[in-house]
């Protein structure tokens, strides 16, 4: 199973054909009509792809950021390739041998085609700096601008803090101010801004929610930051991004932005789950178990050392081996029990 953010399109042969009427007859070759025929595959392309395409719909200063400088990086980059490529056919057409197309042994140079050689591309080129110049700060993991220029006036209360350790192939979000965790579980309150801490206890992962936040490594023995915020509730998909092993395809969390007074009362609740997550605790969440569905757990009483201790654990060679025989086409009926160490996945 592949990550659920990539789309598939299928067109049938046909579409590739180039149809009798690009020939006005046998032989002669008509390049408009080529042309207009060309585009057809790609309009087909287009039409045949369903379903929202989630990273052109950003829900964040950050993620609005990053779509606003990819398509005009695209554009700024298209004025080169749909040129060049227009140039090359009608150089090609204009000047095959077929044509007897005139020969000047005595041109040397041309000062408007130097000018438009050198300079239009230096023109791009330097477009393209300052553009990747200001969204390199602007998306910043560790300290993203856009979060300051896209400020809520009315926003007063300070970053929440949040550390993110992985496992296979699980995500563990402890929130230590609260004092609370979530397995494959993130609620953050709306119009707040939301610092993360991530590093894995495992292999490398991606942190990745298309509309929300850039994808940023997630690595065992090493710490990595991320930040986003969005201004009002709504529901996104998050996901591993890393190829990982046998659970990658289930390696999703739910991301949940509610209310300021929705996210209180569920921390609230949430201080009340009568399982607690200590590094002992920890010790049993992190062997290798495939939550199909990614069916949520919570904690209260999380030490708020846990993310220090796992990654002073990680560093002094910790490991957590994963069976070979593994079976992952397992459905877990009680990941609770999994999870605690009182049953074990079956292989």
């Amino acid at each position: 199973m592949l990550v659920s953010a990539r789309r598939h399109c299928s067109l049938p042969k046909s579409a590739f054909v180039l149809p009798k009427s690009a020939f006005v007859e046998p032989g002669v070759f008509r390049p408009a009509r080529m042309m207009r025929w060309a585009l057809l595959p790609a309009l087909l392309a287009l039409a045949g792809c369903g379903g929202e395409y989630r990273l052109f719909h950003p829900a964040g200063p950050v993620a609005n950021a990053e779509l606003h400088y990819t398509i005009l990086n695209t554009a700024v980059m298209l004025l080169i390739i749909v040129p060049t490529t227009i140039l090359t056919m009608v150089f090609a057409l204009r000047y095959r041998k077929s044509r007897s197309a005139t020969y000047d042994p005595t041109f040397s140079h041309s000062l408007t085609l130097e000018l438009a050689m050198w300079g239009v591309p230096l023109i791009i080129v330097v477009i393209l700096t300052f553009c990747t110049y200001s969204s390199v700060f602007l998306v910043n993991p560790a300290d993203p601008l856009s979060l300051d220029n896209q400020a809520d006036p009315g926003a007063v209360a300070a970053p929440l803090n949040v550390d993110v350790i992985t496992t296979d192939w699980q995500w563990i979000f402890v929130y230590p101010a609260q004092r609370i965790a979530t397995i494959d579980d993130l609620v953050v309150p709306a119009g707040r801004t939301v610092r993360f801490r991530l590093t894995s206890a495992t292999v490398t992962n991606d942190f990745y929610i298309p509309q929300v936040a850039p994808m940023i490594d997630v690595m065992p023995g090493m710490t990595t930051q991320d930040a986003f915020r969005v201004n009002r509730p709504g529901s996104y998909e998050g996901f591993s991004a890393d190829f990982s092993g046998a659970g990658f395809s289930w390696m999703q969390f739910a991301t949940r932005i509610v209310s300021p007074d929705d996210f209180s009362a569920w921390v609230k609740q949430t201080q009340a789950a009568p399982d607690h997550l200590n590094m002992a605790r920890f010790m049993q969440i992190a062997q290798p178990t495939i939550n199909q569905g990614a069916k949520p757990l919570y904690f209260s009483a999380a030490d708020p050392n846990l993310f220090s201790e796992v990654f002073a654990a990680i560093q002094g060679g910790q490991v957590f081996p994963v069976p070979e025989d593994i079976d992952t086409k397992t459905q877990l009926s009680n990941p609770t029990a999994v999870n605690s160490g009182e049953a074990k996945p079956k292989s």
